[in-house]
């Protein structure tokens, strides 16, 4: 059940924050963008350190010096499936006029979500790699580690359903329900990518500290790609750089305490 519930909670925050679209009347401020925007790049930072490339080179200690290689590698490949992703699946950021990846017909709303879904597409994975890592019983993750990682994700997810349903009602004339539905919608790659994890995880454990690093690289490109920059532009960037500096203590402590 608790494993659950840890699969489930990012998905739960996407959801909560989509939900505001039914008390909100306009989208949010563009300094609250900012300054959540950068909370949930601290979020991801220090996860991806604390929860994840970290506990990947504890798990190499028998390799002696050459344990950072698993994380190292990892990282440089959750990188590049990352750009790889992005290059390929047509999107667009929220704000920007012109779409990404292959030209394509497809509606503004749906290349909108489904940029949103490859910002959660890492997110699932991260958070699936670390509960298959608690199965396997490795000593470097404990279910509270598992738990902790899980609540940051849940508690950054938050304004990115905000930020993804508020402006879908008010710059695309979208009803609360419809709008509530794409940004649940762009949520949902959490906890089905996290629990196809879940359900490989005695084939991928070998390759366990490969993965956690793998997770962190993929999750580092979305912040340095799109997170960091969206929060920086523009006038009053140092919203954005406050935000950080929150984002990254609350999962560093969440991350110490519980794990």
């Amino acid at each position: 059940m608790s494993i659950f519930a840890g699969l489930m909670l990012p998905f739960l925050g996407t959801v909560l924050g989509a939900g505001c679209v039914f008390f909100l009347k306009k989208e949010l401020k563009p300094l609250v963008q900012k300054s959540l925007l950068g909370f949930a790049s601290g979020v991801m930072v220090a996860a991806s350190v604390w929860s994840l490339l970290i506990p990947a080179m504890d798990m190499s200690e028998d390799m002696g010096k050459l344990a950072f290689l698993p994380a190292a590698a990892g990282l440089l490949l959750g990188m590049a499936f990352l750009l790889f992703m992005d290059r390929t699946i047509p999107h667009l950021h929220m704000g920007s006029r012109e779409a990404e990846g292959p030209r394509c017909s497809l509606k503004k709303t749906t290349m909108l979500v489904l940029a949103v879904t490859l910002h959660n597409i890492p997110e699932g994975m991260a958070v699936g790699v670390v509960f298959a890592g608690m199965l396997a019983d490795s000593a470097e993750i404990s279910l509270a580690g598992a738990m902790a990682l899980s609540i940051g994700i849940a508690i950054q997810n938050f304004p990115e359903g905000a930020i993804i349903s508020l402006p879908l009602r008010s710059e695309e004339q979208m009803g609360k329900g419809r709008a509530f539905g794409y940004g649940v919608l762009s949520g949902i790659v959490e906890p089905l990518a996290a629990l196809l994890t879940i359900v490989l995880f005695r084939f991928i454990e070998p390759a366990l500290p490969y993965l956690l690093a793998f997770a962190a690289g993929a999750m580092l490109y979305v912040v340095v790609e799109e997170l960091i920059p969206e929060a920086s532009e523009g006038e009053h960037s140092n919203i954005g750089t406050i935000g950080f500096a929150l984002g990254f203590t609350l999962m560093m402590v969440l991350d110490v305490a519980l794990g």
